[in-house]
């Protein structure tokens, strides 16, 4: 059973924006801490930012003042608004989940490729 399932991944000119989503089941959207991460080119896996309980939004340094987390809490959609998209934003976005008790992350969607051209 798929409990997440990312898209909006595209192919972008320098300097452009993408909004990416994140479809979750309805239990996991509600009760789960909810977060992007991605893997760029020769990089490690990076956290990008978290929507965590009561509705708190966090983000890592990389990218922070670029990315927006939002929720669309009716259909269970997590969103990451990107805006002035570089060459090296290029990568695959993941969306995971967990337990907010716990620190590891149960649940990986399958990610989705963002591609960004000068």
């Amino acid at each position: 059973q798929v409990q997440l399932r990312e898209s909006g991944g595209a192919s972008v000119q320098s300097g452009g924006s993408l909004r990416l989503s994140c479809v979750a089941s309805r239990f996991m959207f509600r009760s789960y801490c909810l977060t992007w991460f991605r893997q760029t080119p020769g990089h490690e896996r990076e956290w990008v930012g978290s929507s965590l309980l009561f509705d708190v939004t966090t983000y890592g340094d990389s990218m922070k003042g670029r990315v927006t987390i939002s929720k669309d809490s009716a259909n269970s959609i997590l969103y990451l608004q990107i805006i002035v998209l570089r060459p090296e934003d290029t990568g695959i976005y993941y969306c995971a989940a967990r337990d907010c008790t716990q620190g590891e992350y149960q649940f990986w969607g399958q990610g989705t490729q963002v591609t960004v051209f000068s």
